[in-house]
């Protein structure tokens, strides 16, 4: 029986909607004293498969290019953990754009084991703020299709 979590309204159809994924090995300096994955790591991996995904829409050109002063950042994050993680196993990071706003959208997260079974979930809402003050940028119409993988 799958828990419930107050992101997720339908675990298994949610599960169906990742079309990205990003692969990890666990590496040894990454777990603790009694060899399972430390509990901070999977934020790390969030990290690298959501560059990774940001990447693959066109985003992350888009907002280094230094022709807008727009900038992406993390306003919140979190983990939901459901089965212990091991040194030396290679994990999918699977990440989707759940819903989208004006000006942030909330990103959700779901690593899965080689053997197919969901290890931890979560999610984050990322933000469009203006480098120069601060305060929310809104998405371009451009910036919306790619975050939500309309033109890639």
């Amino acid at each position: 029986m799958v828990r419930e979590f107050s992101y997720i309204t339908d675990f298994e159809q949610w599960e169906k909607e990742f079309n990205f994924l990003h692969s990890v090995k666990v590496r040894f300096g990454e777990t603790d004293m009694f060899g399972h994955l430390n509990n901070t790591v999977p934020f790390v991996y969030f990290e690298e498969a959501r560059i990774e995904f940001l990447a693959e829409r066109g985003l992350k050109d888009e907002w280094l290019s230094g022709k807008s002063e727009a900038i992406p950042v993390v306003a919140d994050l979190q983990c939901d953990f459901l089965e212990q993680v091991f040194f030396g196993e290679t994990l999918s990071i699977g990440v989707k754009v759940d819903s989208l706003g004006r000006s942030s959208c909330d990103i959700h997260y779901k690593g899965t084991t080689e053997n197919g079974k969901v290890c931890f979930i979560g999610r984050g809402t990322l933000v469009q703020i203006s480098s120069k003050t601060g305060k929310a940028e809104p998405f371009t119409s451009s910036v919306k299709e790619k975050l939500l993988g309309e033109s890639i």
